[in-house]
């Protein structure tokens, strides 16, 4: 009996690192709030568990279970839950689907984000105490697991009078295990500016459940022994409907949250929306001066590229804070029980069908980026200003060849001479900033700014380490701030 508990267990050890990596301190409540603010880590291609972005000596110390806290686990499910649909307008309702082990009742604390005097977040709503049930293992098929058949654990009508924006539900349960669901509230109100949450893109990273065995996403998959496989082994399409891996927060979600927080503090007239919403036709782009995508958005669906090309032709500026973005294309199906858009499917040459990267079907992802992606970085490099005298650089104090310490980071865009620019009036590239690849190779990204023949301004900042810059400690960098805010003031044609 011994011997069968150490072999059931091994494959756990050796991977179960990745799991913690998704751990978190206690978030709300107590000070700041890393999660939103600290290291990321996640799985790369070769299935390390590695840092995207921070110093990974700091990094080491944040993973796992510091200082006694306790966060829920993909192998033990002490608590997990998903909701029904990312994004709901005020006045509408969003379920949740939890499973409790051992079952026992549990909570949910609703916080929004913002920067609320610097700590990040604000508590909205308590729930009343809930009666926590196991939830019948997820389902898999080929690759897709699922968990459409869990039960209605919470319902919550939002009240009309909510603002718009990000939020996370905190799950606890009573012995103190905790985890989260994010979710958006947005609105049909005019503003300044749409910010859209890539929540496609983090579910393609999802790899719910980190159990060794039946989790998978479309960079990964289990094998038999417990072994991470690749991408060539990964799910071709995976649901919405499951919980997020480990501490039930999106990989990089952080840097969404990055811009919300300074966004907010400086006044920005934002709504707020989910991809998914841009790509079912639910928000109306042309409605808006500026689209604002925060973070990596690297899976685009052909209607989310169709009406976002004419809300550019309509004359709303794109702001495009990360780097490979629209990356992949894909396409979005009903679950089994007939609910739109909650299956995300990107075949990634394999099977039948066209190719699923963009730049393959001669609609290079640069037609409408100014830029696209050229490949990863795997240490921090400095950005290098170019063309200083124009006004996105104005007031920042950079001048030709200042370097910016870390600004290039995770993965990096760059102009491809041989591919096709969109229509412009203008056109300038602000940073051209050599690194290192992981073949030793010397490459370069660089900063894309063009104005289209409608007015709009199209930005690609070409790197992950953008929107960190802007309010996470460690990495603000008040250039970046200047530069964002002088982009941003033009957009939204403040004075």
């Amino acid at each position: 009996m011994g011997a069968e508990k150490i072999r059931r267990t091994e494959p756990i050890r050796r991977w179960e690192s990745g799991a913690l990596a998704h751990a978190v301190t206690d978030p709300f409540g107590q000070g700041p709030l890393p999660w939103l603010r600290g290291s990321e880590h996640y799985f790369d291609d070769t299935g390390q568990v590695v840092p995207w972005y921070a110093d990974p000596d700091a990094a080491a110390g944040r993973g796992g279970r510091s200082r006694g806290l306790r966060t829920a686990d993909d192998v033990h499910r002490q608590i997990k839950g998903f909701a029904s649909n990312g994004a709901v307008a005020p006045g509408e309702a969003i379920d949740f689907h939890v499973t409790v082990d051992p079952p026992q009742r549990f909570s949910v604390d609703v916080y929004r984000i913002g920067h609320y005097g610097g700590d990040g977040a604000a508590k909205i709503i308590t729930s009343p105490r809930l009666a926590g049930i196991v939830q019948p293992p997820p389902l898999t098929a080929d690759r897709t697991v699922s968990c459409h058949h869990w039960w209605l654990s919470w319902r919550l009508q939002v009240p009309s009078y909510w603002s718009v924006g990000a939020y996370v539900a905190v799950l606890t349960t009573e012995d103190g295990y905790r985890s989260h669901i994010p979710f958006t509230v947005r609105d049909s109100r005019p503003a300044d500016l749409l910010l859209l949450m890539p929540d496609i893109t983090w579910q393609a990273y999802n790899l719910y459940p980190e159990d060794g065995r039946t989790g998978a996403s479309l960079y990964h998959a289990w094998d038999e022994h417990g072994r991470l496989l690749g991408e060539n082994d990964a799910a071709i399409t995976v649901s919405f409907d499951r919980p997020y891996a480990g501490a039930g927060l999106p990989l990089h979600v952080g840097h969404a949250y990055d811009f919300i927080r300074w966004a907010e503090r400086y006044g920005y007239d934002l709504a707020y929306a989910d991809t998914r919403d841009l790509h079912a036709g639910r928000v109306d782009p042309t409605r808006y001066r500026g689209l604002v995508f925060p973070g990596h958005d690297e899976y685009w669906s052909a209607p989310m590229r169709r009406t976002t090309e004419l809300a550019r032709e309509h004359g709303t500026s794109l702001v495009f804070l990360s780097a490979n973005t629209m990356y992949w294309q894909v396409e979005l199906g009903p679950s089994p029980s007939g609910v739109a858009d909650r299956l995300l499917t990107c075949r990634k040459r394999r099977g039948p069908g066209r190719s699923a990267l963009w730049r393959e079907i001669d609609r290079a992802e640069q037609q409408l980026l100014g830029i696209q992606y050229a490949g990863r970085v795997p240490e921090p490099h400095p950005m290098v200003v170019r063309n200083a005298d124009h006004w996105l650089w104005e007031a920042t104090g950079a001048g030709d060849g200042d370097e910016i310490p870390g600004l290039v980071a995770g993965e990096a865009d760059r102009y491809f001479p041989r591919t096709p620019l969109p229509e412009h009036e203008g056109r300038i590239l602000l940073a051209h900033s050599p690194y290192t690849d992981g073949d030793g190779a010397t490459r370069h990204q660089e900063t894309s700014l063009y104005r289209a023949p409608s007015g709009a301004l199209v930005f690609a900042s070409g790197t992950f380490a953008w929107s960190p810059g802007l309010d996470r400690p460690g990495h603000v960098d008040e250039r970046i701030q200047r530069a964002t805010a002088n982009l941003l003031d033009r957009i939204c044609k403040r004075d």
